[in-house]
């Protein structure tokens, strides 16, 4: 039997339980929120869809889990200017957390933001191995940069390391096409407004979120051994300590089988060393 946990099941935990349910990838979801309401909501919500899957609330059963999606704490809003603003108001439900899966065995992915230093932290409080702890941020920010790129007509892959954030690193590099500092930044900027344009209209992105964590939660369950761009605990892969940042890891059943360090040209080390600063800087918070 494959168990999935949901700390957190509003709009993106709630909407990822059900992809994973709908895509049967998995057979038991465990689901737990704070606010009772929502979860009893979402709870009969999903049963309303008569998917085969068995769904619990025993919060004691998340330490039997393959996988924990930590997605719960205080979410984005137009008023919060940027993820790294919630660090505050998310530590005590981070560590909430941490303190309940102590030496959990199975994968943790951290969605709760600011994420890269909620991996962080996470892993710090767990004391669990690195590799368990897989951050998720990179595939939508890649997505995002994708249609950017589709709009200013460059072609190749579209890969974004970095925070998840306002120091989101994409690799022009990749796409073999020559672009300039300037549209770079242009692009970048475009990028790092994406999501407050969509909690804007709608209160908060959901679709886009929801599909790429399951996503990851597949290349998981299922052992791909992809690689995508993922939040890892770093241990001086690409010069950088200390804190998770969004980097190219190989995924598989085992969670972070590998990082891969790759070349990177000057006006993407100099963002990357930027973002690695900044981060390593929230990540103290847990350090302390």
């Amino acid at each position: 039997m494959t168990s999935l946990a949901i700390f957190g099941v509003g709009k993106v935990g709630g909407e990822t339980a059900f992809l994973s349910a709908a895509l049967g990838l998995v057979d038991e979801l465990i689901v737990y929120d704070t606010y009772e309401p929502i979860l009893r909501a979402q709870v009969l919500d999903l049963q309303h869809t008569g998917i085969d899957v068995s769904i619990s609330t025993d919060m004691a059963a998340t330490r039997d889990a393959d996988i924990f999606v930590f997605a719960a704490g205080t979410p984005r809003t137009p008023e919060i200017e940027t993820r790294a603003d919630l660090l505050e108001a998310n530590i005590p439900v981070a560590k909430r957390c941490s303190e309940f899966l102590q030496g959990f065995p199975g994968i943790v992915i951290t969605v709760t933001n600011p994420m890269d230093a909620n991996n962080y932290g996470l892993w710090r409080m767990m004391g669990i191995d690195r590799r368990q702890c897989i951050g998720f941020g990179g595939q939508l920010d890649s997505a995002r940069f994708a249609g950017l790129l589709r709009e200013a007509g460059i072609p190749g892959p579209a890969w974004v390391l970095g925070e998840h954030g306002e120091h989101q690193v994409p690799l022009f590099s990749k796409t073999g096409a020559d672009v300039g500092i300037e549209e770079r930044e242009a692009i970048l900027s475009r990028m790092r407004g994406a999501s407050m344009e969509v909690i804007r209209g709608k209160g908060g992105t959901i679709f886009g979120p929801a599909y790429h964590i399951t996503m990851l939660i597949r290349a998981v369950l299922e052992d791909r051994r992809e690689v995508l761009p993922c939040s890892c605990v770093l241990d001086g892969e690409y010069g950088l300590s200390g804190c998770s940042l969004g980097v190219p890891a190989r995924i598989g059943r085992e969670g972070i089988l590998g990082i891969e360090e790759w070349d990177l040209d000057t006006w993407e080390s100099a963002k990357m060393a930027e973002a690695g600063a900044f981060v390593r800087d929230l990540c103290r918070r847990f350090d302390d």
